[in-house]
């Protein structure tokens, strides 16, 4: 039977945004096709208050296009959706009518709030929120929609106009910037801000942020950092970063700033004002981290629609990481029963590295992760199946693991046999020093625990582990003979032993 197939489109202020998906079995979807079109439908809106001829043929020949590719791809359902510049403009209702005349896409003007509704059901799908009270912000080109919540629960929902086009066009109108304009804007969203959330209890743990301001600030602090991730979904921004991207971009023209490595070079005339506004929002809500969305409305928009449909069974809950990594690794078709195996005798001697600081729980859930995954790459053959399980691990969406703690599940996964890590091998010669330091451990600790399941077939029940002095004593506690086991933890103890510079002791108890 034809799987089913949906097309969302985002119409914004900036830009156009169409994904298609296939709804998958278990009540998830793999995208298709992401296409992305800047049409600036707000182009010069702030001082006529319609969309321009210009921009209006710019949006006809984009939708027109996405509407072939959604045709190719055999779609059932198209769902469009347009925001601020729509909303605000006098010609918005002939332009939603004409656009469905000449493309058959009908579309429909949301306010705010529902703009709001959409960017946070994609954030829940990507992290893990609960009990965790929280900022979300969706930066658009005419206005900005900002959600505060505690886990599922929202608080409050705002929508300002202080998208990156409008403040442009309103405050920002010379090349280079102006001192005087920069300050009138910046006094501007102070105030803005200020008056929106004057009862609002501050400060909030986290930002998560979508929208294409939001994608660019990790774009350009990822090009700085000289970071090589393949996304930038998941990224995570110091704010103290961000005031030295907004300084630093003030200061050059335009022309100048197309130059700047992260940044696309048609975002270049309003990236300023929209960084501005990410500043100003984290400075009110003394906020120090700003994390990555890549998705967004459009996202949203998809598992609404595909939950409507009966498609999607897991809109509005609490996903958790493990539980995602478990069905990827499904998906994979891995021996869950060795994953499992191997995930609690690691844990089992992590624990009893109680004076390793780096070693804490995020390590602990890269090290779950890396246990549960070590062996997906028997997906494409069984020949180099550890590097294969690195590829496939980088390349994942894995739920609310950021680029940099998807690289070193990686290489933990990449290092649980064969070779040692080694400064020529490029996967980990990427990582930061403490990184590389971190994949020494915790790839030591993942080795030796698949060495103690040799057999892969459970057969060490419990481990005893204790350090005294410079010896690594763990003792083997099951049924029958390990011997097996035995050497396969000391024939992959190799990387523990450099990694915690100790000598590695392995014995048996057994009971009959």
């Amino acid at each position: 039977m034809k799987k089913h197939r949906l097309t969302a489109i985002d119409i914004g202020t900036n830009s156009i945004r169409c994904i298609v998906v296939e709804a998958g079995a278990n009540s998830g979807f793999r995208v298709l096709d992401d296409e992305k079109a800047t049409v600036r439908l707000g182009e010069g809106m702030t001082a006529t208050g319609i969309i321009s001829p210009a921009a209006w043929e710019r949006a006809r020949t984009a939708l027109l296009r996405m509407r072939k590719i959604s045709d190719g791809l055999g779609c059932r359902d198209i769902v469009a959706v347009a925001t601020s510049a729509v909303r605000k403009a006098a010609n918005g209702p002939d332009f939603v009518a004409a656009m469905r005349a000449e493309t058959g896409i009908g579309i429909r003007v949301i306010d705010g709030e529902e703009e709001a509704e959409l960017a946070a059901l994609s954030a829940r799908h990507h992290f893990d929120m609960a009990s965790t009270r929280y900022g979300l912000i969706d930066i658009g080109g005419g206005s900005i929609e900002v959600v505060i919540a505690t886990g599922h629960h929202i608080e409050e929902i705002v929508s300002l106009e202080l998208g990156a086009v409008f403040l442009t066009e309103t405050f920002l109108p010379r090349d280079p910037i102006s001192a005087k304009d920069f300050d009138k804007l910046r006094k501007h969203l102070r105030k803005t801000i200020d008056a929106a959330f004057a009862d609002c209890d501050t400060p909030l743990r986290s930002l998560i942020g979508s929208g294409g301001t939001i994608t660019s600030i990790a774009g350009m602090a990822m090009a700085q950092h000289q970071e090589p991730y393949d996304t930038v979904h998941g990224y995570e921004v110091l704010r103290s970063e961000i005031v030295h991207l907004l300084a630093m971009l003030q200061r050059k023209s335009c022309k100048e700033r197309r130059t700047v490595a992260g940044l696309s070079p048609e975002r270049a005339d309003i990236i300023v004002a929209g960084i501005a506004a990410v500043d100003a929002l984290m400075r009110f809500f003394g906020t120090n981290r700003l994390r990555i969305n890549e998705r967004g409305i459009r996202e949203g928009l998809i598992i609404r629609s595909l939950s409507e449909r009966g498609l999607w069974q897991s809109a509005g809950k609490q996903r958790d990481w493990l539980s995602a990594v478990k069905e990827f690794a499904r998906s994979c078709h891995s021996d869950e029963d060795h994953g499992e195996q191997v995930r609690k005798l690691a844990l089992t001697i992590l624990e009893a590295m109680p004076t390793e600081p780096a070693l804490d729980e995020r390590a602990r859930q890269m090290l779950e992760a890396a246990a549960l995954l070590h062996d997906i790459g028997y997906f494409i053959s069984y020949d180099r199946h550890h590097k294969h399980s690195y590829h496939l691990i980088r390349h994942a969406e894995l739920f609310n693991f950021s680029p940099r703690e998807r690289e070193i599940v990686a290489n933990l996964a990449r290092y649980h046999r064969k070779a040692l890590p080694k400064g020529r091998h490029e996967n980990f010669a990427r990582l930061a020093p403490a990184d590389q330091a971190l994949v020494g451990k915790l790839g030591g600790i993942l080795r030796l625990a698949d060495g103690l399941d040799r057999r892969r077939n459970r057969a060490v029940t419990a481990l005893s582990c204790r350090r005294k002095g410079d010896t690594f004593t763990i003792d083997l506690h099951g049924s029958g003979d390990l011997s097996v086991e035995v050497y396969g933890g000391q024939a992959k103890g190799d990387l523990f032993a450099a990694a915690f510079d100790c000598e590695l002791l392995i014995q048996t108890t057994t009971t009959s």
